[in-house]
């Protein structure tokens, strides 16, 4: 059984993969929509048993499920499903996930990842960051409880956990280049051109990237810029702002739904930026430096173990123009070379050198 109880984004990406490279096994999938997040994370237990003719109590060899899955729930309310051998996977942890504004202070998620965790019989998450910050966060919580916690309940958990990342696509390797390759970006009297692919929430740092562009334009350096992601209900106002004020440098802005649009726009890139204030792993920026774009990334998060230092900038929470600044001087250093390297080392994220490691961990399961 393989349940993916917020099925959007990576979680999409990540479950339609391991349909698709794992075909020898006959997944029996369950998906929830991703929408009502507060409902969805505490309720999907309800609304699984309620929306799907799907025979939960059938004789599974195990189960996959997402770290929005309230698992410790499910495997109570169904009992056969109580010693069915498990794996839970963390795209993210609420321990981590930063709050937004106004927003009241809720345990709840956190304690539906702990649970879940704890009656996993495996815990993956997608990154280190993920991993690391996921048993520091629990570690915060047990301190702060009043009593009967398990101090060393971070250390039992690690001992059956493992990272493996959300793995790219193939094909995104195959892609032909057709920016400035071997010439120097910088100087060549063509605009840079950057890509930044990802939603558009507060998360992803839409206040330093129109800090960014600010910086660009008070450097009269010559850019293009391609802003492109899904967008929500709620769009924060600086991608108004951006699209008044830097008219004249947008060459793409808004979601593109055909996947070859997007990939054309890819192999047309020079550099994918990230601005990003949270990111447990960045599978949008995987994708574009596997079809060549160069990283410029935040010296922090998921990056500091997935992206080259010389591709980081300075990280400083505290000021998007500081950090603004240190992006476009990361920029200039890394434009004024030619590497494709970085894309070569990137095959080491894709399905076809991850797939084993999945399958290991499946067959671990149907071993018990």
């Amino acid at each position: 059984m393989l349940i993916s109880a917020y099925d959007a984004g990576s979680h999409l990406y990540w479950r339609k993969g391991l349909e698709q490279q794992l075909g020898e096994y006959d997944w029996t999938v369950i998906t929830l929509p991703a929408r009502f997040f507060s409902w969805r994370i505490r309720g999907n237990p309800i609304s699984l048993l309620a929306e799907y003719s799907v025979d939960l109590s059938a004789d599974y060899d195990f189960i996959v499920a997402t770290s929005m899955v309230d698992l410790a729930t499910l495997k109570g309310i169904v009992p056969s499903l109580a010693k069915t051998p498990s794996l839970i996977y963390f795209h993210e942890n609420q321990f981590e996930y930063p709050k937004r504004q106004h927003q009241p202070a809720s345990i709840e998620p956190q304690m539906v990842n702990l649970y879940s965790a704890m009656a996993a019989s495996a815990v993956v998450f997608n990154s280190e960051f993920n991993r690391d910050s996921f048993f520091a966060g629990i570690d915060r919580l047990m301190e702060k409880l009043p009593d009967y916690t398990a101090t060393h309940l971070s250390k039992k958990l690690a001992a059956k956990s493992s990272v493996i990342p959300v793995p790219v696509n193939d094909d995104w390797f195959d892609i032909a280049r057709f920016d400035k390759e071997q010439t120097n970006l910088s100087s060549d009297g063509q605009p840079v051109k950057i890509l930044w692919n990802h939603r558009w929430e507060y998360d992803k740092g839409p206040d330093r990237l129109l800090a960014f562009l600010n910086a660009l334009k008070s450097r009269d350096i010559l850019y293009e810029i391609n802003i492109v992601g899904e967008a929500f209900r709620k769009i924060p106002g600086e991608f108004n702002t951006i699209e008044q004020n830097f008219a004249d440098n947008i060459n793409a802005f808004g979601f593109i739904p055909d996947a070859q649009h997007y990939k054309t726009l890819l192999s047309q890139c020079d550099i994918v930026l990230s601005t990003a204030i949270h990111e447990f792993q960045g599978v949008a920026v995987m994708e574009a430096v596997s079809a060549g774009c160069l990283p410029l990334v935040p010296d922090r998060l998921s990056y500091q173990a997935l992206i080259p230092e010389k591709y980081r900038y300075c990280s400083n929470i505290e000021s998007p123009e500081f950090e603004a600044n240190a992006a476009v001087e990361r920029l200039l250093e890394v434009t004024s070379h030619t590497d494709t390297t970085i894309r070569a080392s990137f095959k080491q994220y894709g399905w076809s050198s991850l797939v084993e490691r999945y399958r290991h961990e499946i067959n671990r399961l149907i071993a018990r």
